[in-house]
């Protein structure tokens, strides 16, 4: 994130590593990435570390309230560490634990705080075109990422065929003949749903048959990571990881592979050969379908809210204008 996160800043993140890990460092806020907040922190013996903060409020898909979102997210963690050290998957980049052996520690009642190794090497970006080769490895990756699931313990139940903030959505669509009063972008929001109301709803009644048809194909699910685009793959020492796990959910396999395949059909043979498994189209629609309503849902429940303007609620802007265009 572009923008600091609001009520949380660098002493906070120097008083949680000493409180949590027992360390004693200094924090500079990275302004990487999107959804979370990040900070390099360096120990006084030099050594480096990555800091992520999460607003819990804005962890939808974990829950619709800081608690319950706390409790997804330590839960999610939880599995990733599992990954790691269970089950031979170097390329799972999993949070360092807690002196207390916490994945995830709570800070006040808005946010949460997790410590990763900090990890030279370059990541791509949301959206980045990556070479076949890339995608061939990513799903090599993700094959065997998807046949660990039969070893790792504890496992969450299935995630629901759905996408996060349906219901908000669906509740700001029925008030968009009212003044939304959030911030700067609240009444542009409002216009562009209202606009954009029988096109959305189209979009939804479609979603919901492609639903029914792969809750009616039964598919066993799998360990998904949930969003393996390039934004979230960093090559390091010339190997591939993955990170920002936050999304690990117990799903079909195509949650993973649509954002990996091609129209050539090339990787979801390469999935094919590597885990007997047959991919099915319909899923594949499901998970890009799901992924463009999020999106949506996301932008119009951050105007409908309180917001200021800033670097990312202009960018989030900007995506909503070309949210229905693709």
């Amino acid at each position: 994130m572009k923008a600091r996160p609001v009520g949380f800043d660098d002493s906070d993140v120097v008083r949680a590593l000493a409180d949590g890990w027992g360390i004693d460092a200094s924090a500079d806020y990275a302004a990487v990435g999107f959804g979370s907040f990040h900070w390099v922190a360096t120990s006084r013996d030099g050594q480096r570390i990555f800091v992520t903060v999460d607003d819990l409020g804005d962890k939808v898909w974990l829950g619709d309230t800081a608690q319950v979102a706390f409790a997804g997210l330590r839960k999610a963690f939880d599995v990733v560490v599992t990954l790691r050290d269970r089950t031979g998957l170097d390329f799972v980049l999993a949070p360092l634990p807690s002196i207390d052996g916490e994945s995830v520690r709570r800070v006040g009642q808005r946010h949460s705080i997790a410590v990763f190794p900090f990890v030279d090497g370059e990541a791509g970006g949301f959206g980045e075109d990556i070479s076949s080769e890339q995608r061939a490895e990513t799903v090599r990756l993700l094959a065997r990422l998807h046949e660990t699931t039969p070893t790792v313990p504890d496992l969450p139940p299935p995630l629901a065929l759905g996408f996060a903030g349906r219901p908000g959505l669906e509740a700001a669509m029925q008030e968009v003949d009212r003044a939304w009063t959030g911030g700067p972008f609240a009444e542009a929001a409002r216009a562009w749903l209202a606009g954009n109301a029988g096109d959305l709803r189209r979009r939804l009644d479609d979603f919901d048959q492609v639903v029914r048809a792969v809750v009616a194909a039964q598919e066993t699910p799998v360990i998904t990571h949930g969003e393996p685009h390039p934004g979230n793959i960093m090559r390091s020492n010339g190997n591939l990881l993955l990170i920002d796990w936050d999304t690990v959910a117990l799903a079909p396999p195509e949650r993973d592979l649509w954002l990996v395949a091609t129209g050539s059909g090339e990787e979801v043979a390469l999935y094919e050969d590597a885990t007997g498994r047959k991919v099915s189209s319909a899923a594949m629609s499901l998970y890009s379908q799901a992924w463009g309503l999020a999106d949506i849902a996301s932008y119009i429940d951050q105007f409908r809210s309180p917001h200021a303007r800033t670097a990312d609620t202009e960018d989030a802007w900007t995506y909503l204008e070309g949210a229905l265009t693709g």
